[in-house]
């Protein structure tokens, strides 16, 4: 498996983690809906990802550092863009709402890419 494949995975997991949090908002599902969900966590994932070399060195280590640092800055990224208030409880609930199902994607995600690439290999 290859690079790529690791890419559009993130960005599946991404996409579906948008998917969730549609129903959770009340928000009616549409393709604007899902990007604009995704957006915040796509663009900090992505930003982040070449400076601690996520797909240079694929490893656990490097994806629980972009996810360390993605999530949070994609929450406070969501906060600023919808004029919401920063460090209250409800960002701090949604935050670690984030954390939590963003981290069991993402591992999920990885152990099935690790896994096929270590019987491919």
């Amino acid at each position: 498996m290859t690079r790529r494949t690791l890419i559009a995975g993130d960005i599946l997991v991404i996409l579906l983690f948008a998917l969730l949090a549609l129903p959770v908002h009340y928000i009616p599902l549409s393709l604007g809906a899902v990007l604009r969900e995704a957006g915040s966590l796509g663009i900090s994932w992505f930003l982040l990802a070449p400076f601690l070399s996520t797909y240079r060195r694929p490893g656990w280590k490097s994806m629980l550092l972009n996810w360390g640092l993605a999530v949070p800055l994609g929450v406070w990224l969501r906060f600023m863009w919808t004029n919401q208030t920063l460090f209250t409880t409800a960002f701090f609930t949604f935050l670690a709402v984030n954390l939590a199902l963003t981290l069991l994607l993402f591992l999920t995600w990885r152990l099935v890419f690790f896994a096929v690439q270590r019987r491919m290999a």
